[in-house]
């Protein structure tokens, strides 16, 4: 099997255990309208930020799903790294903000080291020359932190209006 065709396996095994384990991932544990919430948002936003991030030629990804109509990392952006912050959202629900943050970095770390590995050793991701290791890891960290943020202040205007659902 030469490199291409690993590395397409490779993104079909992902997406097929990403879809067995999104449903339990969003239905775990309620309130469910902020799991779905956090998903489209973060999946909506990666999409728009890749797109830019490959037309300015700072990455781009030569083996990929759907080639044909998309030039972004289509299960990255859609399915994993939107099921990666439903996951976070529900691991620091209560906590506290430099908890919060803690967690995070924790979390960013393997994730940044995964995508440093497929840079390197498969063609699923190609940085330019331009792209350095810290832009990955504090995108990673704003991203994850705007979408906490944002499903925190909903939170908040919510039980405020007395709807707790």
């Amino acid at each position: 099997m030469n490199s291409k065709e690993f590395d397409k396996l490779l993104l079909k095994i992902l997406f097929t255990v990403n879809l067995i384990s999104i449903l339990p991932i969003l239905f775990r544990k309620p309130p469910i309208k902020d799991w779905l919430f956090v998903y489209f948002f973060n999946a909506a936003t990666n999409g728009v930020l890749d797109n830019i991030l490959v037309k300015l030629k700072m990455v781009k990804y030569p083996v990929r799903l759907l080639p044909r109509y998309f030039h972004i990392h289509v299960l990255f952006d859609y399915f994993l790294y939107p099921s990666f912050t439903v996951l976070f959202n529900q691991f620091t629900m209560k906590d506290k903000p430099f908890t919060i943050l803690i967690k995070l970095i924790f979390l960013i770390v393997p994730l940044y080291l995964i995508e440093f590995l497929a840079e390197k050793k498969t063609r699923l991701v190609k940085w330019s020359r331009n792209w350095k290791w810290h832009y990955s890891i504090s995108s990673l960290l704003i991203k994850s932190t705007l979408t906490r943020t944002m499903i925190g202040v909903i939170r908040s205007i919510s039980k405020k209006q007395g709807r707790t659902e």
